[in-house]
């Protein structure tokens, strides 16, 4: 476990792949190897404004095919960009999955490297983030996509 300017960060990898990021985590003893230190590495980056693309091995296969190709177009919004939970829908395929799309959000276990912050409302408000609102906002911010002042309008 390591301590970020946003609070504490479990990671879990096996020697291949990362398998999980949990921020706020408790008292966790994970495993750590290389690819641990890496993610953990990259994200103390991304945090300080220095890393805008993650280069870390994934593994998001044991977790359904819909929730994989959710996460998987999630990859494809460039930082510093949001998308709507319709769009997103949309870009899989299956246009009245929106709420589906939301619940697959909610489970991605790389928050952050695959980027579930950067999907929004329709109507723009940042909506549904499994880390919570303010933390949503606060990667936003990191990246650009919204103003300090613009929380909730």
């Amino acid at each position: 476990m390591e301590h970020s300017s946003f609070g504490k960060i479990s990671v879990l990898a096996n020697d291949q792949r990362l398998i999980a990021i949990n921020l706020g985590a408790g008292n966790q003893d994970l495993f750590s190897n290389d690819i641990s230190q890496l993610a953990i590495d990259q994200l103390d980056e991304y945090f300080k404004g220095e890393r805008k693309i993650f280069d870390l091995p994934i593994e998001l296969s044991h977790h359904g095919a819909f929730n994989q190709s959710v996460w998987e177009q999630l990859l494809s919004i460039p930082y510093g960009s949001t998308i709507s939970y319709k769009s997103l829908a949309n870009k899989i395929g299956k246009p009245k999955a929106s709420r589906a799309v939301g619940l697959a959000n909610g489970k991605n276990p790389l928050p952050i490297v695959v980027p579930c912050h950067r999907v929004i409302g329709s109507n723009g408000r940042l909506t549904g983030y499994a880390l919570g609102l303010d933390m949503k906002q606060k990667l936003l911010q990191i990246e650009g996509a919204i103003k300090q002042q613009s929380l909730f309008n």
